[in-house]
């Protein structure tokens, strides 16, 4: 059995309403779509991915392949695949705007609920590891879902070798001990005082450093901090690829903090953790949300001082719960793209555009 690779589609049509510079390169590229690499895994980089098809029509979502719980988990236990989950709901999150696309974002996200061993399994992913046997290729297989789907931009494993995640978590007592595996880091109790990769050096697919290297814009988060962020830049070749790219870059915070694998931090702690596990890479800009964070005009003036320009918006639902709203969050990446960052920037943040050949 075998399927015709697909064919490279262009660029989908343009929403309206969207700013000239938001949706083309901008520097020395004004008439080509903007290029925008959205780095992360599960519901955060969902949000993000939502946000960002109403502005870029050239999206590359590079996903994290440790995830080992839930339907993802068995599936890893039964076959030697890359976990499916993640990859699948950000070929969801990309989903065209049409009836086509919104049936089909709900049959890939559609669970089994059985008395069997189907039950809880998302089809999503029976149909991503069905390409990937028959094709023996799993970024090929994840274009032919993007294909199907109609998605718009493209969906990356940031590796080819399925991970494990490992992280030293410090209890309240003070004990120090190993936890393994990314569902059990996430809920692991404690404070995580570092993480690890295994394999520390996975193969890394060339599509994903090609698009990082031809990006406008690197974003790193929202997501579960420690268990889909940072892996990205624990990875020796993807962390070299963002430190040289000539694209801006940008950290996304979260809703929430000190929460899960994040217990007792504070915005600026998930902060530091970050800048700390990814020496030479020097990020351009920080989004955050004032409404949801208590600390955010501290965490602006602290990312001021890094030389860290802040882009403070509202871009959560507003219901107190920590939920993007994919059209505020939109918004708030147009205000980045076009450098429109208003009079809630860090007064510390430099001024200048220095992305020059220095990099």
């Amino acid at each position: 059995m075998s399927i015709a690779p697909r064919s490279r589609r262009g660029s989908s049509p343009l929403v309206p309403g969207r700013s000239l510079r938001a949706r083309r390169g901008g520097r020395g590229a004004p008439d080509r779509p903007l290029r925008v690499v959205a780095l992360g895994g599960g519901h955060g980089l969902a949000a993000n991915l939502r946000a960002l098809r109403l502005l870029a029509d050239d999206i590359t979502a590079v996903v994290t392949v440790a995830d080992n719980g839930g339907s993802s988990g068995r599936i890893r236990t039964e076959m030697p695949v890359l976990p499916p989950g993640d990859l699948r709901m950000a070929l969801a999150a990309l989903c065209e705007d049409s009836d086509w696309g919104s049936i089909w974002g709900d049959v890939i996200q559609h669970r089994f609920q059985t008395d069997g061993e189907l039950d809880g399994h998302a089809l999503g992913n029976l149909l991503i590891v069905a390409l990937w046997q028959i094709l023996d290729d799993p970024v090929e297989g994840l274009e032919q879902m993007a294909a199907l789907l109609g998605a718009r931009g493209r969906v990356l494993p940031m590796a080819l070798d399925p991970l494990d995640i490992e992280a030293d978590v410090r209890s309240a007592d003070g004990t120090l001990r190993t936890v393994s595996g990314q569902w059990q880091v996430a809920t692991a109790e404690g404070r995580v005082q570092e993480v690890r990769l295994d394999p520390p050096r996975p193969r890394v697919p060339e599509e994903v450093i090609e698009a990082i290297q031809r990006a406008d814009w690197v974003i790193v988060g929202p997501g579960s901090w420690y268990t889909s962020v940072m892996p990205h830049l624990i990875i020796p070749e993807i962390a070299e690829a963002i430190r040289t790219t000539s694209a801006r870059r940008c950290i996304t915070t979260n809703l929430s903090s000190g929460s899960q694998e994040s217990e007792g931090m504070t915005s600026l702690d998930m902060l530091d953790v970050l800048l700390e596990i990814a020496p030479g890479i020097r990020f351009d800009a920080l989004l955050a949300d004032p409404s949801a964070l208590e600390d955010a005009l501290g965490l602006a003036e602290a990312a001021g001082q890094r030389g860290i320009r802040a882009l403070l918006r509202q871009v959560s639902v507003g219901d107190g719960t920590p939920h993007h709203d994919p059209v505020r969050l939109a918004a708030a990446y147009r205000d980045l793209f076009d450098d429109a960052y208003g009079d809630v920037e860090s007064a510390d943040a430099p001024q200048e555009d220095t992305h020059g050949a220095d990099r």
